[in-house]
């Protein structure tokens, strides 16, 4: 079980953003760790969906190739000056077999430890049998808008769109150069997708492929009144559902729900029928302790 987080297209796209990539491939044991920058010359290093563990490969005992890889990251951390390690690995048995080295449970997650994933491989009627009720309303309404479905490479509107969202919503976001080199990975398939409204997109997302599966990234929306009666996010999520089909995509994944966090993102997320996957979530290995506390609280009042 392996992400595009771990694949080495998105490593490379991780120096090409200018974070140091490092790589353990040994004995059943596999990872691309990030390095990722803090203020005041800090940092702390990341696997983002894993490690891989393959235990039926560990030719010399589990401990004993698990010991050498958590003494790679330690040693590695200090030679880059990282104050802790954080791992949020796919499989449930990586943090049972880690525990034994130090790494303990962190409520501080970089990835969604929940997300929806829908079965492509269905035809258009049992996915729409599937879905509930609302949601199928809410495409009705959406197709009685004649709103047009727009894919490509069109970055000059989704950072449009996107700055409009976070100006409502009070967020940050990447910057622009970031969302210029992500749909563009070498070996990685990620373009823009749109709903058009009269020619104008009213709404945008980010998609990028691994491997059978298409994940849903980011989103933007003008949220213009005029606009809000014709649905267009379930106009642009149902034509990327066909879209993806036409591709032979096989699954889709919406990529990260949170009941507490984002209800009513959650809420649209689960009504499009799909599978609820839950991860372990993060891990994380002091290699400061006076530090990686230090950190801790400074969020805790963030």
């Amino acid at each position: 079980m392996r992400s595009f987080l771990q694949s080495k297209e998105w490593a490379d796209f991780q120096r090409a953003i200018g974070r140091p990539v490092f790589h353990y491939d040994k004995d059943g044991t596999s990872a691309y760790i990030v390095r990722h920058d803090l203020p005041f010359r800090k940092n702390y290093l990341y696997i983002p969906h894993g490690p891989e563990i393959k235990v039926d490969e560990m030719a010399e005992g589990i401990r004993n190739e698990l010991s050498q890889f958590v003494s790679y990251l330690k040693n590695l951390a200090r030679e880059q000056k990282s104050f802790y390690i954080k791992m949020e690995p796919l499989d449930d048995k990586v943090p049972e077999l880690m525990h034994q080295f130090g790494f303990k449970k962190s409520k501080k997650e970089l990835q969604p430890k929940r997300t929806v994933v829908l079965d492509l491989t269905k035809s258009e009627e049992d996915l729409l049998a599937a879905m509930h009720y609302k949601t199928r309303y809410n495409i009705k309404v959406a197709e009685k808008h004649s709103l047009k479905f727009i894919a490509g490479k069109n970055l000059d509107a989704f950072w449009k769109l996107l700055k409009q969202t976070a100006k409502k919503n009070n967020f940050f976001t990447h910057t622009r150069e970031y969302y210029e080199k992500l749909c563009n990975i070498p070996g990685l398939p990620a373009e823009t997708i749109f709903i058009g409204h009269d020619d104008v997109p009213i709404t945008g997302a980010v998609w990028l492929a691994y491997g059978d599966t298409a994940y849903y990234l980011h989103g933007a929306m003008d949220r213009s009144p005029e606009y809000k009666p014709m649905m267009a996010p379930y106009a642009l999520h149902w034509g990327m559902i066909k879209y993806l089909k036409a591709q032979g995509i096989q699954k889709y994944d919406f990529w990260g729900i949170d009941a507490q966090r984002y209800p009513g993102v959650t809420r649209f997320k689960l009504g499009w029928g799909g599978h609820e996957v839950e991860y372990p979530g993060s891990f994380d290995l002091p290699i400061s302790n006076f530090w990686y506390y230090a950190y801790k609280l400074i969020n805790k009042f963030r």
